[in-house]
């Protein structure tokens, strides 16, 4: 058996060229991959992302007025709330959004300094947190109006979390 040394070509070539085919359909099919992953990637962000606009001085000095914020809508990739988080609750009649730091959430007691005005007409004792709701409150506690003067929140008004 002899092997034609001619058709392999000079070894100091080096190594032959990818079809030029090949390479044309790699490039096609990569650039499609990478626009079906930017599509799902914008899809996700506009579905449980939004940036909402700070008005007022209820959270100051965390935030100020004009300051824009960004919010996670998706509770199941942050996490439910828990006190401390800063979260922004859906828009009301007027359709302004509230954004205030959840105080005490479902089942826990609230503080007498921070207990709703009119709690102590109603009932005695501690006040706690009602189920499905959470006691929210703002950073400038002289100027805000918060759960002391609305109540607890349902947990279904919140819109999502302030990622900071």
């Amino acid at each position: 058996m002899q092997i034609d040394l001619s058709k392999l070509g000079d070894p100091g070539e080096g190594p032959r060229p990818i079809r030029q085919g090949c390479l044309q359909s790699l490039g096609k099919q990569g650039f499609r991959l990478a626009l079906i992953f930017v599509f799902l990637f914008l899809v996700f962000y506009f579905l449980n992302f939004q940036t909402v606009i700070v008005q007022g001085v209820s959270m100051e000095p965390t935030f100020r007025s004009g300051q824009r914020v960004l919010v996670c809508k998706a509770l199941w990739l942050v996490g439910p709330p828990r006190d401390g988080d800063v979260i922004v609750l859906k828009p009301q009649s007027e359709g302004e959004y509230l954004i205030k730091r959840v105080y005490r959430v479902e089942g826990e007691e609230v503080d007498a300094a921070m207990q709703p005005e009119d709690w102590n007409y109603i009932v005695d004792g501690p006040y706690r947190v009602p189920p499905g709701h959470i006691y929210v409150i703002g950073d400038n506690y002289e100027n805000s109006e918060d759960s002391r003067h609305f109540g607890p929140k349902p947990v279904t008004e919140i819109l999502g979390k302030v990622i900071e």
